[in-house]
């Protein structure tokens, strides 16, 4: 028997040498493992040995079993591969130069946000970022947003566990962690920051809040908000930034107007419209674009500022709502899809 097994194997490893293909791989396996196979005939035959016999037989039937088995792998290794690089075509010098390599492009979103920046740069702002997951202090205590209030409801805020920790970001107490709702943070830790004022600065950045996705609604979104404080900020100087920002923005033609409305952070506040007579229609002359106002003393006083001393103006916007409308484009979604058919159009 261990003749006719070494007989097999050595005609296994003959038969398997030359073979380049599937179906002739598959007809050499039959004739050798499959149901009339030599291998298998003699497997089948090992009953026919005395009792006595069978171990040691039945060791030689293993030892070439998997002799037949790993030259049967490398065959279907061997096929699998030529197959493979039949298919890619011949071999690549990747030292030669890329041919039509196409430029990158920054997003639409990161070309409203560079373009704001650099006008408000020019206005004499900073550009100041803050991290995105924030604590209740940042997020609504410094900014004079009470306990009771609505934006603070887990149905609106995305809370971390209570059990999440951040080196970076440190609590007082049992605070929770949070993603920011708005970036108005940032404005606090640069107020801290900066014992002293004058400040000047702009803050973009990603944010969260729980909305339901649909057309003009994301539950992450870009903001840019701004913050001066000095001696005898007033009003005036907040409608003037505003009228400069949007002119530089939109064109000569553009105009802001405010409309009164609550936030807790400014008092007096107001929603902020604008009219561009060139751009997209959306239905309506005046377009509703973000809030602003005089910063609420209660702000200062937690940030350690003299409100009788300072005062100062914010205000914010989404960049997606200024990015639909310069752009005409009518769904925030198209935004997040990653599809290069229409992020091309903006490179």
């Amino acid at each position: 028997m261990e003749q006719e097994l070494n007989q097999i194997v050595a005609g296994a490893e003959q038969s398997l040498a030359g073979i380049d293909n599937m179906p002739l791989f598959e007809a050499v396996k039959a004739t050798i493992v499959g149901p009339n196979g030599s291998f298998t005939n003699v497997r089948k035959n090992i009953g026919k040995i005395p009792k006595e016999e069978r171990p040691a037989a039945g060791k030689l039937i293993n030892e070439a079993k998997d002799k037949i088995e790993a030259l049967l792998a490398a065959a279907l290794e061997r096929i699998r591969r030529a197959e493979l690089a039949a298919r890619v075509g011949p071999a690549v010098d990747v030292t030669l130069p890329t041919p039509g390599a196409v430029a990158g492009s920054r997003h639409l979103i990161m070309q409203i946000r560079e373009e704001i920046c650099t006008i408000m740069r020019r206005a004499g702002f900073a550009v100041a970022e803050g991290p995105e997951v924030e604590t209740e202090f940042y997020c609504f205590d410094a900014l004079n947003t009470p306990p009771e209030h609505p934006a603070r409801a887990e149905q609106d805020t995305y809370y971390l566990p209570e059990g999440a920790v951040f080196g970076n970001v440190s609590r007082k107490g049992a605070e929770r962690y949070l993603l920011r709702t708005h970036t108005s943070t940032v404005q606090i830790r640069e107020m801290l920051k900066v014992k002293q004022p004058p400040v000047r600065i702009v803050s973009p950045g990603r944010c969260y809040r729980r909305d339901t996705t649909d057309a003009t609604h994301s539950a992450s979104f870009h903001q840019l908000e701004c913050l001066a404080v000095d001696e005898g900020v007033s009003v005036r100087d907040l409608k003037a930034i505003l009228d400069h920002l949007f002119k530089s923005l939109l064109g000569e033609e553009s105009k802001v107007r405010f409309r009164p409305h609550f936030f807790p952070y400014t008092e007096p506040s107001f929603e902020v419209d604008f009219y561009s007579g060139h751009l997209p229609k959306v239905g309506k002359e005046w377009v509703e674009i973000g809030g602003c106002g005089m910063v609420d003393p209660n702000v200062f006083s937690a940030v350690g500022y003299d409100p009788e001393k300072w005062s100062g103006y914010a205000f914010g916007f989404g960049l997606e709502r200024i990015a639909m409308i310069l752009s005409g484009v009518d769904d925030i979604r198209y935004f997040y899809q990653n599809d290069v058919r229409f992020l091309s159009q903006f490179a």
